[in-house]
């Protein structure tokens, strides 16, 4: 059925497009049309695509027949002599599996030239598609291993995006409308999310984490819903924090073959953190779900997608990511169901409040008729302070601790949280705010922060501007010291003046930062600061509530370490909604849903959450258990 329906769009195709286009094939490549085209550089006037995409109600792309293209080292040497030498080309990345030649350059303007006409030049030259991005500032190894390894796979990945566009295209079977989600983790509680969409048609996975408190407890993988795994028709992840993503490659461990969509952050800092939580996993002894060839299983299979596309991922399910203003490239999944039968949004965590780093969540959607959202702050005394309050405190507790000489310790994930207090350190710093001492960055988070920096579109326009405009880049300032091994952790241990140190991970369940607290703890000139959610049963919990004693695991037996230390809480950095913007995110939300379901939070929070949205907005309300499903139409 899919070749007929391949037949008939190539005709349509062949019948929009101007006579000397001469096209070579058309194929499904997982959701998207490729019509490759034998002369591309033909195909400048873009309206003609976009008119073709509505007309057919597909994303297309348009790819270059490979005979047409040059060899990507002869291409090199051509774009060189093309561009001229102020641009500071620093890198090129040819994409097969597009027919682009990714080219970073310092000066990306100088590359496209005026009116895109240097553009039009290389790809006439070279038959690859041109795309420029800037130069990241830090260099990240995992994006370039990343591009790398999806290079090394891309005939095997081709035959993938087949198979994944084949079982989108299909034809729908069922005369039956029905839409359902059954909760399968992180209902009333945070920790392992993972939520299954049905139709009679398509099963959709939403996240599939780990509890980071508890890394044995999975999601309810093995329900008669979700078996077998290859029924799933595709994967949907909302960001790269483990408790949304960490079992993801565990899926192809048991068999499933399909498709991730995710945004290209989240791909990113994905894969660096489910390399780390294994290997954390390792060197702690404690059984890991999976080993790397599945990490890079999953990858193979990663479709991304930027905000605001909308992308076919079933025969009746169409998907659109909005920004959620968590953490870098977080997005909201929308679900379009059916031909305007019923829309979904799984908001995944989210931040209704301008960053330093994103502007937030977004609430404006085409339709929506149910929310599912989260409810971590959700609790009826759940407020946080400003932003503008919490730096204050946070400059001031670090400047009393600098003065009595002592150390500061802010155990914090490597993605978001991280990049937000640096942000903080580096303009204190630089305006005279915070007395100028060395601020180290131990575990993932120089990597996180160079990820950060290769995705600019992802920031909120003031840190663009301060960047890109005015010449400051905060990310890459002389304050910031990596730590990358450990004899330099010791020595940052060791030295007798004062320092900031930010360390993984953010709730003390493994990573650099439990050397640090072991030798820093006992000492009560040093303080610890806690400036991101500590889950019950972390020893992050236990030192935030007060113990002053805490057994600490060291060589695989268990040792008690005294907490002299001054110990803090720093609310209001949270990338999570306190309750009164989670309640501000339903009153602004446009269309309001006829039903909102909260997830993602202790029991009593997202009860009273769902209680309190009901009893201010009239809006039906559910705060589901896992294993409950929820049937929507």
């Amino acid at each position: 059925m899919t070749g007929d329906k391949l037949k008939e769009i190539k005709e349509k195709v062949v019948k929009s497009l101007p006579p000397n286009i001469k096209i070579k094939n058309v194929e499904f490549e997982g959701p998207f049309l490729v019509i490759y085209v034998k002369n591309p550089q033909e195909l400048a006037e873009i309206d003609i695509i976009k008119k073709l995409a509505k007309d057919l109600r597909k994303r297309i792309i348009i790819r270059p027949d490979p005979k047409s293209l040059k060899p990507p080292e002869e291409a090199k040497e051509i774009i060189k002599k093309i561009v001229p030498e102020d641009a500071h080309i620093t890198n090129f990345y040819f994409d097969e599996e597009n027919g682009e030649v990714i080219i970073e350059a310092e000066k990306p303007g100088v590359v496209i030239g005026k009116g895109g006409s240097t553009f039009r030049e290389i790809m006439k030259a070279v038959g690859w598609s041109p795309r420029v991005v800037r130069t990241p500032p830090i260099k990240s190894k995992t994006i370039e291993n990343i591009r790398n390894y999806l290079m090394s796979v891309r005939d095997e990945r081709k035959e993938i995006l087949k198979k994944i566009g084949e079982r989108i295209h299909r034809t729908v079977l069922h005369e039956d409308k029905w839409v359902r989600v059954t909760f399968l983790g992180g209902s009333r509680e945070v920790g392992r999310s993972c939520y299954l969409l049905q139709t009679p048609e398509s099963k959709i996975l939403i996240e599939c984490g780990v509890n980071v408190s508890n890394i044995q407890q999975t999601p309810y993988l093995y329900v008669p819903e979700v078996q077998p795994l290859d029924s799933i028709d595709a994967v949907v992840i909302t960001h790269a924090h483990l408790d949304h993503c960490g079992l993801v490659p565990l899926l192809y461990k048991y068999g499933y073959k399909g498709p991730i969509y995710l945004t290209p952050p989240t791909r990113d800092l994905m894969v660096l953190l489910q390399i780390d939580f294994i290997e954390v996993a390792e060197r702690e002894g404690t059984v890991v779900p999976y080993s790397s060839q599945y990490i890079r299983e999953a990858l193979k299979h990663t479709i991304t997608l930027d905000y605001g596309v909308v992308t076919d991922i079933s025969p009746d399910v169409r998907l659109t990511f909005y920004n959620a203003g968590h953490i870098l490239g977080s997005a909201i999944a929308h679900f379009h169901i059916g031909e305007g039968l019923y829309n979904v949004a799984f908001t995944g965590d989210f931040k209704f409040e301008r960053t330093r780093l994103f502007d937030k969540a977004e609430t404006h959607f085409p339709r929506l008729e149910a929310l599912i959202m989260e409810a971590t702050y959700g609790g009826s005394q759940d407020f946080q302070p400003t932003r503008k309050e919490a730096e204050e405190r946070l400059i001031a507790i670090v400047n009393e601790t600098i003065k009595k000489g002592g150390k500061v310790l802010i155990p914090t994930f490597a993605v978001g949280r991280s990049q937000e207090v640096m942000l903080v350190l580096e303009e204190a710093i630089r305006n005279k705010k915070l007395e100028e001492v060395p601020v180290y960055l131990d575990g993932m988070i120089y990597e996180a922060t160079a990820i950060h920096t290769a995705y600019p579109e992802y920031l909120n326009a003031n840190l663009r501007d301060l960047i890109f405009h005015h010449g400051i880049n905060p990310f890459i300032s002389e304050n910031f010291v990596r730590v990358d091994s450990p004899s330099k952790r010791q020595e940052v241990i060791d030295e007798s003046s004062p320092s900031i140190i930010l360390a993984t991970s953010g709730m003390l369940n493994g990573g650099p930062v439990m050397e640090y607290f072991k030798a820093l703890a006992p000492d009560e000139k040093n303080t610890i600061i806690f400036v991101g959610y500590q889950a019950e049963g972390t020893l992050g919990r236990r030192i935030q509530k007060g113990w002053r004693e805490v057994p600490f695991p060291t060589d695989g037996r268990r040792e008690v370490v005294k907490v002299n230390m001054r110990v803090e809480t720093v609310d209001g950095f949270s990338g999570h909604s306190d309750r009164r913007q989670l309640m501000n995110y339903v009153r602004y939300l446009n269309p309001k849903p006829e039903k909102i379901i909260t997830v993602h939070g202790d029991e009593n929070k997202c009860i009273d959450l769902a209680s309190s949205i009901y009893k201010t907005y009239r809006i039906e309300t559910r705060a589901p258990m896992n294993l409950e499903t929820i049937r929507f139409i």
